[in-house]
């Protein structure tokens, strides 16, 4: 429970704050958008038909999933994207140039970004311009941080020098473990990053939550889940304005 997670209930607590969010989907799990309740299996114009080319980024949206919610779904298509894309001289900007197109239709734009380095992985740290990592209370994420960082030096030197780190946000936090109390000490003991201050619990209902394909604040909007949930969306805000 991390960044699929994060992107869905993030973005439909954003909406309740009264601003516009679109959410793209590219990662080929599909897991954002079946989370916000989508059949991914459905023949839908998607984020595979807008990286090769056959769609625009307008023509694949589906809009209004909750008010002043949208979102570019990703299917089973988006597997095939990694070869697809190839053949394409700019293969690591398609996102970025189709997004130039509509995003200025919304306040902010949230990329679900595959778990492992790939051109999908490419994309959307160049199509960013800032980065919010969630990170699981658990050890082998604060390894996967250290690699994540080496990444995103590698695209700013190369490809997208304005990439900033909006932040870390701690998930799965459980606090009846030592180990969810010392992976927070230890990253902020040695990341000279933003930590948010809000903390995302381990929460059953924010668990449950997906295979309803519903967000967090309407599956169960009184839960500590959600609670945490529009706290991070006002923490969120704030920091993005500064």
């Amino acid at each position: 429970m991390g960044k699929s997670t994060t992107t869905i209930n993030l973005s439909a607590c954003l909406v309740e704050k009264g601003v516009k969010v679109l959410v793209v989907d590219s990662d080929p799990q599909g897991n954002t958008t079946s989370g916000l309740g989508i059949d991914r299996n459905e023949e839908i114009p998607s984020m595979y038909e807008m990286l090769i080319g056959q769609k625009k980024a307008e023509e694949c949206v589906i809009r209004e999933i909750l008010p002043c919610l949208d979102i570019i779904p990703a299917n089973i298509d988006l597997t095939g994207a990694e070869i697809d894309l190839l053949d394409y001289e700019d293969k690591e900007f398609r996102l970025k140039e189709a997004l130039d197109n509509i995003k200025k239709d919304y306040d902010y734009v949230l990329i679900d970004c595959p778990p492992s380095l790939s051109i999908l992985t490419i994309n959307s740290l160049i199509a960013a311009d800032s980065l919010l990592i969630p990170l699981q209370c658990e050890y082998y994420a604060l390894e996967g941080l250290a690699l994540l960082k080496k990444t995103i030096d590698l695209i700013r030197t190369r490809l997208n020098s304005s990439l900033d780190i909006s932040g870390i946000v701690f998930t799965m936090y459980d606090s009846r473990t030592n180990l969810s109390k010392e992976v927070v000490e230890n990253v902020i003991e040695n990341l000279d990053e933003y930590i948010y201050k809000t903390i995302i619990p381990r929460n059953i209902r924010l668990a449950e939550a997906p295979s309803y394909g519903q967000p967090i604040n309407i599956y169960d909007p009184r839960c500590t889940g959600a609670d945490s949930y529009r706290r991070l969306a006002v923490e969120f805000i704030k920091r993005e304005k500064k």
